[in-house]
C-alpha cells in the first residue's frame, strides 16, 4: 500500500472511476447487443436515438474512443436500414 495520503487518495480515485466506467460501457454493450437482436424494425428505430445517446456520452467522457463511437452507430443503424 502507498505511503502519501496523496497516492492514497488517487488510488480511491482510480478505483471510483474504473467502476463507474465499466458499469456505463457494460450497460452501453448490453444496449447494444439488445438492439443488434431486435428484429422488428419500428421497434429498432425508436431504440437507436436512446443506444446513440449513450454511446455518445461514453465517447464524450473518454471512456470509448470517438471514432470508434462513431464506427458503432454507423453499424447500427445500417443494421437497422438493413431489416
Amino acid at each position: 500500500m502507498a505511503n502519501h495520503q496523496s497516492s492514497i487518495k488517487r488510488i480511491k480515485q482510480s478505483d471510483k472511476k474504473r467502476l463507474r466506467n465499466k458499469y456505463y460501457a457494460k450497460t452501453t454493450r448490453n444496449a447494444i447487443k439488445k438492439l443488434r437482436n431486435m428484429e422488428d424494425k419500428k421497434t429498432a428505430e425508436d431504440f437507436l436515438p436512446k443506444v446513440t445517446s449513450l454511446i455518445d456520452k461514453l465517447a464524450k467522457k473518454n471512456i470509448i474512443h470517438e471514432n470508434k463511437a462513431s464506427n458503432l452507430k454507423s453499424k447500427l443503424s445500417k443494421h437497422i436500414n438493413q431489416l
